[in-house]
């Protein structure tokens, strides 16, 4: 379980799933669309918040193991990945769950620890190749 109860006070702190890196995440209902801020070191990252119910959803009907697939949003995301669900026009939002242009990827790297920590996801946590899947 992650420390932190996701609020701006108390954001989430999660490490990434190869267990690199440490960041935060936290809820900022009052912006329109609601969305997830993830502080990495001096840079932010904005999710929409739906991004959650929505890569939830998508886990528990593809119902296995999905690679993370993570990219910077200039690289191609490998098919097949969370990473390319996660920008792709068939998804739910219809295109990117990132927000804020030119970092808009990553969706693979940051969102599956916080499902993991949630209880709405298995994350691997190996050095490469993770993958994950809805519970």
């Amino acid at each position: 379980m992650a420390e932190g109860n996701g609020t701006k006070e108390s954001p989430w702190v999660l490490k990434t799933p190869p267990g690199t890196s440490e960041y935060t995440l936290y809820k900022d209902e009052t912006r329109d669309p609601a969305v997830l801020v993830c502080q990495v070191g001096t840079t932010t990252l904005l999710y929409d918040l739906g991004c959650i119910n929505d890569l939830h959803a998508m886990l528990k009907v593809h119902g296995d193991w999905m690679e993370l697939g993570s990219a910077d949003e200039q690289k191609e995301a490998k098919e097949g990945t969370v990473e390319a669900w996660g920008r792709s026009p068939d998804n739910p939002l219809g295109g990117w769950y990132g927000l804020k242009k030119g970092l808009r990827g990553r969706f693979g790297m940051y969102i599956p620890p916080l499902m993991e920590a949630l209880g709405l996801a298995e994350v691997e946590h190996k050095p490469k190749g993770n993958r994950m899947r809805a519970i």
